[in-house]
């Protein structure tokens, strides 16, 4: 298969650099030239637009910013897409939004997924990231091959437009873990306790996560540069509540999350990075939430391997 990648950003740029290391003919675009032309001299090919891409390539995968950056790719690959081609929307998006779209590129003849990633940005630098796939399963099985090479953990969700559902929600998750963690650390450094310690006792009890793993450490090391920023952070817990309105699911935390990014946000800027947040609390207290000897950077260390299906139990 050839297959077109736009948009080669934070998250883009590493599941694109996948595929091309692991052989895959593959045609890029981006708005940012020197992005492509890093692509293109490893050995990718440069995509004219996004219609051509469609037009030349079996599959094109975007990975965009915004639901309204989708939608204007979609609207140019849509007039020539048709039976065979694919088109795999890789961003975090709107379920509804990704359903609309998909549906009119299934009125072509081609097919649609929502694939979006979870698991940080250092692992989609490796291929071990985790994928959800929401489509046919048809279509699953014939994309199934990629998916495996960008990703550790493959999930068939569902009928297109389930993954971004289930998306929204894990961000929504890891989210709430990161502003329990900043007060859980902010709180222990008040209390006088030593904060390597503090990460360790989180690191081995029934409190730790995903996220103490990994964000705790640029915290303490002061970097806070997790590659993500809070108008990301943003839209997709806009999104997880957006559900729960539309399912009139009465919440009582996300409201509270909303307010406590939109806080940062005028703090720091639309666009600070996200684990800046427990700097509030810095500010508050007078406290250095800070400790020698953690990375300013994380690095997936785990070796790259091809990727497998996760199989619900039944």
């Amino acid at each position: 298969m050839r297959i077109g990648f736009i948009g080669l950003g934070n998250v883009g740029g590493k599941l694109a650099g996948s595929l091309l290391r692991n052989g895959i003919d593959l045609v890029v675009h981006d708005l940012s030239p020197a992005l492509v032309a890093g692509f293109v001299e490893r050995g990718a090919a440069a995509g004219e637009s996004p219609a051509q891409m469609m037009q030349t390539c079996d599959a094109v995968i975007t990975c965009l910013p915004s639901p309204a950056a989708s939608d204007a790719v979609v609207r140019q690959m849509l007039p020539v897409a048709g039976p065979g081609k694919i088109w795999m929307e890789m961003s975090t998006t709107d379920a509804a939004e990704i359903a609309r779209l998909g549906a009119e590129m299934i009125a072509t003849g081609a097919a649609a997924v929502d694939c979006p990633v979870s698991g940080g940005c250092h692992r989609a630098d490796t291929g071990n990231i985790s994928i959800y796939a929401g489509c046919d399963r048809p279509t699953f099985e014939r994309i199934l091959p990629l998916l495996t090479i960008m990703g550790r953990r493959v999930l068939h969700t569902g009928d297109l437009g389930s993954a971004s559902v289930l998306k929204v929600m894990t961000n929504y998750l890891a989210t709430a873990n990161l502003l329990t963690l900043c007060e859980a650390l902010t709180v222990m450094k008040a209390a006088g306790m030593d904060l390597a310690t503090t990460y360790e006792a989180i690191a081995i009890s029934s409190g730790t996560s995903f996220v103490h793993e990994t964000e705790s450490q640029l915290i303490l090391s002061g970097s806070r540069d997790v590659n993500f920023t809070m108008d990301l952070v943003q839209k997709d817990i806009g999104l997880f509540q957006k559900l729960a309105d539309l399912h009139e699911v009465p919440l009582e935390i996300s409201p509270l999350m909303i307010e406590i990014m939109r806080d940062g946000q005028r703090r720091y800027g639309e666009r600070a990075q996200s684990d800046r947040i427990i700097e509030r609390l810095e500010e508050a207290t007078g406290l250095s939430v800070t400790a020698p000897g953690f990375p300013t950077e994380l690095i997936d260390t785990e070796p790259e391997e091809r990727g497998a299906e996760v199989r619900p139990r039944r």
